[in-house]
C-alpha cells in the first residue's frame, strides 16, 4: 500500500519531539546511566531475561484504544507575518509519526512480538496515512475501523528547532451505536488468538464503558494478562485488569486525594476499589512503584542520562509490560524489564522504540562494549 504524499518530502518516523532538560543534579553521563541500569537488574539473572526476551518473540498482543497521527512541519523562520505578529515558517520537511495507541503497537513490534491494533480512523487523508503506517509497522491494519468522523491528528509547526504551535484535529465524543459495535466485533475477533491485551486510553472516545467491558470479558475468559494505561474519564471501569498503570497525577485526580508513596497505607484500599491485581504507579523522575493485592511493593528507581527526553517513555513501558507478561514474566519481573527499557528510551531523542538487544546489553557483560559504542 502506497502512503499518500503531498507538499514537502514525507518522512515516516517512529515519532519526533525535541529534547527536554532535567535538573543537572540528577543528570548522568551515558556510562553512569548504563551502570545504574545494570545495578537495577541484579534481581534478574541473564538467563531469565534471555528466556523472557525469547518467549516474547512471536507473541500476539492486542492493543485497543485511541490511535493518532502526529504530523511535524519543520522549516525556516526569517520574518514576521505582515498579517499578524507571528513568525512565518517556510516548511522544508513534513514528518508523519504514529501516536497514541498506534505508538504502543509500534513499541510492541520492536520487542519482537506481533501486534493487532484495534482503533478507529476517519475516511480522510489522515486516516489513509495512519492506516498505511500501521500496515507498514505491524503487517496488518485489518482491525482499524473506519468511522464517520475525522482521524485524530496533531500537527506541530517547528521553526529553528522550537515548536511554535500545535494544531489538533479531532472529535473526542464517545463512540456509540454501529461504530461502537464494530470496534467490539474487531477486538473480540482479535482476542480470540491473542496472548495479552493492552487498553490504551487517551480520552478520544474509543474506550467507552461497553468497549472496555467487552475487552476485559473476552480477555479474562482466556486468562490473558491485561495492561491498562488509563485516563480520568473511565478510570474505575477496568476491574479485572492485571496491571493498571496511571501516573501519580492521574491517580490523585481520580481519588480526589494525595497519594503518599512513601507511606502507602491507602494503596490496598485503592486496589480493591479499582478491582485490579496490581497498580504500577509512574512517578516521573522518581521512577515507578508496583503495588500488589498481596501487599508486595516494588520500587523501581528511574535513571536520567546525558540525553534526556521523556516523550514516549510511557508507551515503551506499556508495550514491554504486555510483552513480558505474555512471555510468562511475573508482574514484578515485567515491571523491572519495562523500567530498564524506559531507562534506555529516555536516553534517546524523541519517542523511540527499544529493542531486546538493547535491553540485553544492560545485563550481559559480554555486550557492554556494544552498549558503549
Amino acid at each position: 500500500m502506497d502512503c499518500p504524499t503531498e507538499g514537502p518530502p514525507l518522512v515516516l518516523v517512529g515519532r519526533t519531539s525535541y529534547p527536554r532538560t532535567v535538573d543537572p543534579a540528577i543528570r548522568l553521563t551515558r556510562a553512569e546511566g548504563l551502570s545504574r541500569l545494570r545495578a537495577m537488574t541484579m534481581a534478574m539473572s541473564r538467563d531469565r531475561l534471555l528466556r523472557l526476551l525469547e518467549g516474547a518473540r512471536g507473541k500476539r498482543i492486542v492493543v485497543v484504544g485511541d490511535a493518532m497521527l502526529d504530523v511535524y512541519l519543520s522549516g525556516d523562520v526569517d520574518r514576521v507575518s505582515p498579517e499578524a505578529p507571528v513568525p512565518v515558517v517556510r516548511v522544508r520537511e513534513r514528518k508523519h509519526a504514529l501516536g497514541g495507541a498506534a505508538n504502543v503497537a509500534q513499541n510492541v513490534m520492536a520487542v519482537g512480538a506481533r501486534c493487532d491494533l484495534v482503533a478507529v480512523v476517519g475516511r480522510d487523508r489522515a486516516g489513509d496515512v495512519l492506516r498505511c503506517m500501521v500496515e507498514d509497522v505491524t503487517g496488518s491494519a485489518t482491525s482499524l475501523v473506519a468511522v464517520g468522523r475525522c482521524t485524530t491528528q496533531k500537527t506541530r509547526v517547528v521553526g529553528r528547532s522550537q515548536q511554535l504551535v500545535r494544531v489538533d484535529e479531532e472529535e473526542d465524543v464517545d463512540l456509540e451505536g454501529a461504530d461502537m459495535q464494530r470496534v467490539v466485533d474487531a477486538l473480540t475477533h482479535a482476542l480470540s488468538s491473542a496472548d495479552a491485551l493492552v487498553l490504551e486510553d487517551y480520552n478520544k472516545g474509543v474506550l467507552v464503558p461497553a468497549v472496555i467491558a467487552a475487552a476485559i470479558r473476552a480477555a479474562s475468559a482466556r486468562t490473558l494478562p491485561i495492561v491498562v494505561d488509563p485516563k480520568f474519564k473511565n478510570f474505575f471501569a477496568y476491574r479485572g485488569a492485571t496491571i493498571f498503570k496511571p501516573n501519580r497525577r492521574e491517580l490523585e485526580a481520580a481519588l480526589g486525594a494525595a497519594v503518599d508513596v512513601d507511606h502507602p497505607d491507602a494503596v490496598p484500599e485503592t486496589l480493591e476499589r479499582l478491582g485490579v491485581d496490581h497498580i504500577l504507579l509512574t512517578l516521573g523522575e522518581r521512577g515507578m512503584a508496583l503495588f500488589s493485592t498481596d501487599g508486595e511493593i516494588a520500587r523501581l528507581p528511574t535513571v536520567a542520562r546525558e540525553v534526556y527526553d521523556v516523550v514516549g517513555a510511557g508507551d515503551t513501558v506499556t508495550a514491554w509490560l504486555a510483552c513480558m507478561l505474555a512471555a510468562g514474566a511475573t508482574p514484578v519481573e515485567a515491571a523491572e524489564v519495562a523500567n530498564i527499557a524506559a531507562g534506555i528510551e529516555v536516553g534517546k531523542l524523541g519517542a523511540a522504540t527499544v529493542s531486546p538487544d538493547e535491553v540485553l546489553q544492560i545485563v550481559d557483560p559480554r555486550r557492554q562494549g556494544e552498549a558503549r559504542a
